[in-house]
């Protein structure tokens, strides 16, 4: 990684540069050392500055791969951005299995412990909370007044918090949507940092309350743990709540932590309102992370399918078998059909705040994303709704959108304990598992204190192995109850569900 205080080329191959703070035009730079770079345009702070003359056509190259193609001649020391380069990413492209560049995960060292709930299934949980979960919309509002009358009378103490994850869904759908709703809300009942979950039901909604058990299996018969209602059925559904959900409380308050090591811990890895800065500090210490807890045993979910367009052969090459290679070509091919039978265009994307913070084309956006994953084996490829097999390791691929909140819901669902959300542009956002939001550059985590709870600019100053440390110092305080995120604090969590279909 070559750099100086004003620019930063990511990798030796690379033809540009990014801009670590605004360049003025004509401003002269010593890049590389002893070179004279003259900025012929004005560059913002996280966008790319070309490091030599691009030919129209010629690769663009950044993190050592191709971003896209010059759509006219780039001079060098030009600004490099979206009115001077074009995607090279086509509707169909071919993949080949490369065993040879599996990935490695990073050494393991001294396996920390975590003070955690040992649930009656063997899964640890992180946090010891009671969710209220709708089996449809109609009784969301009468899923939050029971949620915070009970977490004012229950909350704090033995019990973390009281939460109702409330939704649209759960009747008027049909085929695949109902059943991906279905299978969402009993993967968010079964999840193992709720102690104990209440069922709300209307009565007549097509997510009944007879097949939802059915989706819940054995869980449904854990009756210290769930309880059902329907509020048809009662006189005074807020004082019946109110009675089950003293029982629950009862239950839940009973639990304690216990030590257990961190390779039980499920993490999952997100990025949203990415900038230039993502990839090089946020979304690069992430992925060094990732290596580090996989090297101890433990899982990584990454999700944002779409946001692997035009960095998945890099994912591939990391796949244990050629099975786990056939199903990631199945996931990525997948979902661009899915964009297809809606006759949307596959790389309609990065963002218009994307754009503004330097990412120019969706393998500018992808490449840098895909960072968060570290280097270590791909051992797992899930579809929507599936749950991880706890014990798994390494990092595990998770069929889903790139939309913040339905990611972030679908990797709960799949049994994440808790999510690592970097982000360049910020989001309030927060999940249902405690949220640690990491910020891509200082400016960010100066300006919202108040949802931000780590700060990795400093990777550009060399040091990403003591940020390393300090922000698994941080997961291992939050697992163990002892911190809470920002996220946790403001009460910013909920959940969305991936719709497909018609709406009755």
């Amino acid at each position: 990684m070559g750099e100086t205080r004003r620019l930063i080329r990511i990798n030796g191959n690379d033809n540009v540069a990014v801009a670590l703070s605004p360049l003025k035009k004509g401003e002269a730079l010593s890049f590389p050392a002893g070179t004279l770079l003259t900025a012929e345009d004005a560059i913002p702070a996280g966008h790319k500055i070309a490091l030599r003359d691009i030919a129209a056509g010629e690769r663009i190259i950044k993190y050592g791969f191709p971003i896209g193609a010059a759509s006219v001649r780039i001079k060098r020391g030009a600004h490099v951005h979206t009115h001077n380069v074009q995607t090279l990413l086509s509707q169909a492209p071919e993949y080949h299995y490369q065993p040879a560049l599996t990935g490695k995960e990073g050494k393991a060292g001294e396996v920390p412990e975590i003070s955690v709930f040992r649930r009656r299934d063997g899964r640890i949980g992180i946090r010891n909370e009671i969710w209220i979960i709708p089996t449809v919309g109609c009784v969301n509002r009468t899923a939050e007044i029971l949620a915070r009358w009970a977490d004012q009378e229950y909350g704090g103490g033995a019990i973390d918090g009281v939460y109702a994850w409330t939704h649209p869904y759960g009747c008027s759908q049909m085929g695949g949507d109902h059943e991906t709703t279905k299978t969402i809300l009993a993967d968010l009942a079964k999840h193992p940092n709720a102690a104990a979950v209440l069922i709300l039901s209307l009565g007549c909604e097509n997510n009944s309350l007879q097949g939802f058990k059915e989706a819940l299996g054995e869980y449904a018969e854990d009756t210290e743990r769930m309880a059902f209602l329907v509020t048809q059925d009662c006189e005074d559904e807020i004082a019946q709540g109110k009675s089950l959900l003293a029982d629950l409380a009862s239950h839940a308050a009973k639990a304690r932590r216990e030590p257990a090591k961190l390779p039980e811990i499920i993490v999952g890895l997100k990025c949203g309102g990415s900038d230039g800065f993502s990839g090089i500090t946020a979304n690069a210490l992430t992925g060094r992370l990732c290596d580090t807890l996989c090297g101890m045993g433990a899982s990584a979910i990454l999700t944002e399918v779409p946001e692997m367009f035009g960095a998945e052969q890099m994912l591939m090459d990391r796949c244990e078998t050629r099975e786990l290679f056939d199903k990631t070509v199945s996931l990525i091919t997948g979902f661009k059909e899915y964009y297809r039978s809606h006759n949307q265009t596959v790389y309609e994307n990065p963002s218009p705040g994307n754009k503004a913070g330097g990412i120019t084309t969706l393998e500018d956006k992808s490449c840098g994303c895909v960072q968060k994953g570290g280097t270590a084996p791909v051992r797992g490829v899930y579809r929507y709704g599936e749950r991880i097999v706890p014990g798994k390791g390494g990092v595990l691929l998770l069929e889903g959108p790139g939309n913040d909140i339905v990611s972030s819901t679908a990797m709960t669902a799949a049994g994440a304990h808790l999510i690592l959300f970097t982000t360049g542009r910020g989001t309030p956002l927060g999940a249902p598992v405690p949220t640690i939001k990491i910020a891509s550059n200082s400016a960010l985590a100066r300006k919202k204190a108040n949802w931000i709870d780590f700060d990795a600019e400093a990777v550009l100053d060399g040091g990403m192995e003591s940020l390393c440390s300090e922000l698994l110092d941080i997961i291992i305080a939050v697992a163990s109850g002892r911190r809470k995120t920002k996220s946790e604090l403001n009460g910013y969590r909920e959940i969305a569900i991936f719709k497909n279909g018609v709406t009755l």
